[in-house]
């Protein structure tokens, strides 16, 4: 009778279940139950004369990408957990270095570039064992996580001019422009990231986020998108996506991103280069930066009557 009694029991707690249920049925509920088999589509990539294809980059993916980046490149591998910063979220197709502008696709190059390249300061390093013909397939298979490669065009890349003169002149304008665009609030102000604002900065995923710090290299020390003045001038022309980082190219003209790019090179104590050079030879002082083109001074007004 005891085992009578559990049975008609149980059935009815499961009818109250299944009443409560059917009250709710038309309530939005998640779509649970195995994840989606993921469309592997027929992307291709285009770097030079190299042509990368989806399917062919499927497996060096699982092998060597899915770890971190989730075998659907939502950054949620099993790995994930344990790095700090994250890794890139495929799925929403915001990348950190590109040539093109803020808010808009990098190219396959730019791709191809990240991942011969590695990022410092993370734990994604260089696949430099990788072959081209390999990079150019990740490139292509990277792209078919997120729809807005269905739906957008790569931007197109920035124009990089000439670089100018090292000279203290250009160091001491950068200077001044690192103050008045406030820089200094997140790199600090000898740039070792300690800046009032660094604590508090986190990424578009809400990730806590540090500020580079220029002083802590010695001369291999490398920037997240590279390593040459080109790749410090391009990170303020196209700004860092999906960071604090904005881009300066509706604030600053070309020559003035130079001399930014000269001023921060100063900040890499210990490297060797003509920036750390030329301020060696004034003995380590920045002067102050006299603006030899001012802007005009604003018309005077004129009492009424007075004819001018």
């Amino acid at each position: 009778m005891r085992v009578f009694k559990s049975v008609y029991g149980c059935a009815g707690v499961l009818s109250l279940a299944l009443a409560a249920g059917v009250a709710v049925w038309g309530q939005d509920a998640p779509d649970t139950g195995p994840k989606a088999r993921l469309a592997l589509k027929a992307t291709e990539s285009h770097i030079g004369n190299l042509t990368g294809h989806a399917a062919d980059g499927k497996t060096d993916y699982r092998r060597y990408c899915a770890g971190c980046h989730g075998d659907y490149g939502d950054a949620n591998g099993e790995n994930a957990v344990w790095l700090d910063p994250k890794p890139r979220d495929f799925t929403i197709a915001t990348f950190k270095c590109r040539s093109t502008l803020t808010g808009t696709l990098p190219t396959d190059e730019d791709l191809y570039n990240s991942i011969g390249r590695g990022f410092t300061n993370s734990n994604m390093p260089i696949w430099n064992t990788l072959s081209p013909q390999q990079r150019a397939n990740l490139v292509a298979y990277i792209k078919i996580f997120s729809p807005r490669w269905d739906k957008e065009k790569a931007g197109e890349p920035i124009k990089i001019p000439a670089e100018t003169a090292v000279t203290l002149d250009s160091i001491a304008h950068g200077k001044a422009l690192f103050t008045k665009l406030e820089c200094w609030k997140c790199h600090g102000s000898h740039g070792e990231g300690d800046g009032p604002s660094a604590s508090t900065l986190t990424d578009s995923k809400d990730n806590p986020i540090r500020p580079y710090n220029f002083a802590a290299g010695k001369d291999d020390s490398r920037f997240k998108c590279g390593n040459s003045n080109q790749d410090i001038y391009k990170i303020f022309m196209t700004g860092v996506d999906g960071t604090p980082m904005p881009s300066f190219a509706d604030v600053i003209q070309p020559n003035d991103a130079w001399d930014l790019v000269h001023f921060l090179r100063t900040l890499q104590i210990n490297r060797h280069g003509k920036e750390n050079e030329v301020l060696s030879a004034a003995h380590g002082v920045i002067p102050p930066y006299v603006d030899k083109n001012p802007a005009p001074a604003a018309p005077e007004n004129k009492a009424p009557g007075s004819g001018q």
